[in-house]
């Protein structure tokens, strides 16, 4: 094989491999992007809640008057998830397995028996709300949308951008 052959060779493969990659680029983020921007206080009795460990609130374009940039993909809302030490955690509703594999957008629901999962009603898909939005039990592969939080002291923010 000569020099020639041996560069080409190499250049090819190296070509495919960027191809395949970039075609998985974000495989683990299934849920299209939509603009997310909004905060909420936590002396606001509705989140009260969220000062504890282990809670969850859900958020939509109706809670508190907050509008689309509240609604999440295809408006079906955001979870909110209170970690330790005031880290808090923000997901989209839309369950991944459900959307990648099918084309549905269906809402994850918060478990009524445990805070720290999120359980798809469709696929039976269970997320952990407190490891990233990871599935823990069912089929879904993919975590939950995550969104960006921040937190002031008083409010969480949470954007996409």
């Amino acid at each position: 094989m000569t020099l020639f052959s041996k560069i080409s060779f190499f250049s090819i493969g190296l070509a495919l491999v960027i191809t395949l990659s970039s075609c998985n680029k974000d495989k683990n983020d299934v849920i299209p992007d939509v603009q997310v921007s909004f905060s909420i206080s936590l002396n606001d009795p509705q989140f009260a809640d969220l000062n504890f460990f282990g809670n969850s609130a859900l958020i939509n374009r109706t809670t508190n008057n907050l509008g689309r940039l509240a609604a999440g993909f295809d408006e079906n809302g955001i979870i909110i998830f209170s970690g330790v030490d005031y880290e808090f955690f923000a997901y989209d509703r839309t369950c991944p397995h459900d959307y990648e594999a099918n084309g549905l957008s269906i809402p994850v629901n918060i478990d009524p028996n445990n805070s720290m999962n999120a359980i798809c009603p469709k696929c039976g898909t269970n997320y952990s709300l407190s490891v990233g939005g990871t599935p823990s039990k069912g089929i879904g592969r993919y975590p939950l949308k995550n969104y960006r939080t921040s937190f002031d002291g008083l409010r969480i923010y949470v954007s996409n951008y």
